[in-house]
């Protein structure tokens, strides 16, 4: 068990990849509002949005407008920070320092907690004593990769997101521990202990990393079963009567779509990048008492008692559906687990593993 230090940080920086105001959140956002429930003074400024993006319709307009121009303190007492800039970073003048100062923000913390190697400038290193490096994905591109490497020179300490991010970053001369996501539990409780219709449901991007070919075979061979993909939506339409692509889904709106479903999906594609995820969806599909099937990774294997079925390859993938359609629901099991990983314990491990440094 953690033993929480008896002097945690009072004041906290977490330089992010994604901001707060669209359909996801991430590690960071959950991070920083437990910190900022303990009474600490977090501040969280995310990847710029640049004109450059806006003009190239990088950048959809309708979530643009839902980010606020400046610095905003939400209801949990995080304040954050979307910076606007004419050209994307590492391009152009941009500094972290320079940005909080500009919006009257703290230039002292206690810690600073970097996700994004896009947001790294010298600037960065004096904000705090303490400098931890929190790797959430594998970066094989060149300018990431350069970031990278800066980064952990300057760093105390390295957190990353899944074993693999970890071993990718070897030989790493720093002290470091892996904590995977976690899940505000709480929040995507079942709702009521009834069995659940043949359902199933992915929510995330619809990116790269997706394979939407392997959901079209799923709805094909079940045309039974209900399939839901939700997400920001710019791809080929529905070829099944069984397959709604409703588009992206506001976060306070997943609970219910979630606990309307018996099945979560994690349809990985063959995208090498895959192999480091931690996915986010995993628990919180678990904690709304959903069976869950996943193309498996080095991160993500079968655990049957817990209702997690894994394939590899399209071989299998219709096997780990029809088992996880099988699996008693809800899936209690796996709410259970998940309840082990909210976010208040990943938390507290955060701080014991600060402590130490």
């Amino acid at each position: 068990m953690s033993t929480l230090p008896a002097h945690p940080p009072r004041r906290v920086l977490f330089l992010s990849h994604s901001h707060a105001f669209g359909a996801f959140r991430v590690g960071s956002h959950h991070y920083a509002r437990t910190l900022a429930s303990r009474g600490a003074d977090v501040v969280h400024l995310s990847t710029p949005v640049s004109l450059a993006h806006r003009l190239l319709g990088r950048v959809d307009r309708t979530e643009l407008s839902a980010v606020p121009d400046g610095a905003h303190r939400d209801a949990a007492g995080v304040t954050h920070l979307v910076p606007r800039t004419l050209l994307p970073r590492p391009y152009g003048g941009f500094r972290v320092a320079r940005e909080l100062a500009r919006h009257g923000l703290p230039d002292r913390f206690d810690v600073v907690l970097i996700d994004q190697p896009l947001l790294w400038d010298e600037s960065v290193r004096a904000l705090a004593p303490t400098l931890v490096y929190r790797p959430t994905d594998l970066y094989p591109g060149r300018i990431k990769s350069t970031l990278q490497h800066r980064i952990i020179a300057a760093a105390d300490a390295v957190v990353a997101t899944s074993s693999e991010v970890r071993r990718a970053l070897d030989p790493l001369p720093l002290p470091s521990i892996v904590l995977e996501n976690g899940v505000d539990a709480a929040r995507f409780a079942p709702l009521g202990a009834g069995p659940r219709p043949s359902a199933c449901v992915y929510v995330g991007a619809l990116d790269a990393r997706f394979d939407r070919s392997q959901v079209d075979e799923w709805a094909r061979d079940h045309p039974d079963v209900r399939f839901t993909v939700a997400g920001p939506h710019s791809g080929a339409p529905a070829a099944t009567n069984n397959l709604e692509l409703p588009g992206a889904v506001p976060y306070d709106a997943l609970p219910a779509l979630l606990t309307s479903a018996r099945v979560g999906l994690l349809p990985l594609s063959d995208d090498p990048l895959n192999a480091g995820r931690s996915p986010m969806k995993l628990y919180e599909y678990l904690a709304a008492g959903l069976a869950v099937v996943a193309r498996e990774t080095p991160v993500l294997r079968s655990d049957d008692d817990a209702g997690i079925f894994t394939y590899d390859g399209t071989a299998g993938a219709d096997e780990a559906l029809r088992r996880a359609l099988a699996h008693p629901t809800p899936n209690l099991a796996g709410a259970r687990r998940a309840a082990a990983q909210s976010w208040v314990a990943k938390t507290d491990e955060l701080l014991a593993f600060l402590a130490t440094l």
